[in-house]
């Protein structure tokens, strides 16, 4: 990650590169540029967080209720299955702030904000999947397994569509406004 991430003379349209490889408005240096990169992704990662330890809370406190001990083998396992999502969910979201704090004044802002911006996709994918798999287990265990893929897939759908196919078919929009 030390190596300096080299800009090339054309933006770069690729679908994971929000703004941070055009070039800055006016007034705005190209330090500024980072900061405000670096603030938005701290930002939207604040609203991600919040979801993903709300729902590893739920996760965690589900052993300990009565019924819990009512579930199959195969529910236990896809709930466990479901934890570990949630918690590695969890953690790619919370890795850009200890990746702050290790890599703090040498220089890196550029390289932090890009593998931030991966990590966050990649911790909202398992989130998705995670909320799709507590979705399968609480239809499984009040309405039987068929009800619960027909939802989890549903439910994984929806994700990808808001947070995939929305934000690609609006890209062209936010570019001819540019």
């Amino acid at each position: 990650m030390s190596e300096v991430v080299e800009k090339s003379a054309e933006p770069d349209r690729h679908p994971q590169a929000d703004d941070e490889n055009r070039d800055p408005g006016p007034g705005e240096t190209p330090e500024e540029r980072r900061n405000r990169n670096w603030a938005e992704i701290l930002q939207e990662l604040r609203v991600a967080q919040t979801g993903v330890q709300l729902l590893s809370a739920f996760l965690l406190a589900l052993p300990f209720q009565n019924r819990f001990s009512t579930l199959s083998s195969g529910q236990e396992w896809l709930y466990l299955g479901v934890v570990a999502l949630a918690i590695s969910a969890m953690g790619l979201l919370v890795t850009p702030v200890s990746m702050h704090r290790a890599m703090f004044r040498k220089k890196e802002k550029e390289n932090l904000v890009l593998v931030a911006n991966r990590l966050a996709q990649a911790g909202l994918a398992l989130f998705a999947v995670a909320v799709s798999g507590v979705v399968v287990l609480i239809f499984d265990v009040t309405k039987g397994f068929t009800a619960g893929v027909v939802a989890g897939a549903v439910t994984l759908v929806m994700f990808v569509v808001l947070w995939v196919a929305v934000p690609v078919a609006i890209r062209p929009l936010a570019t001819a406004i540019d």
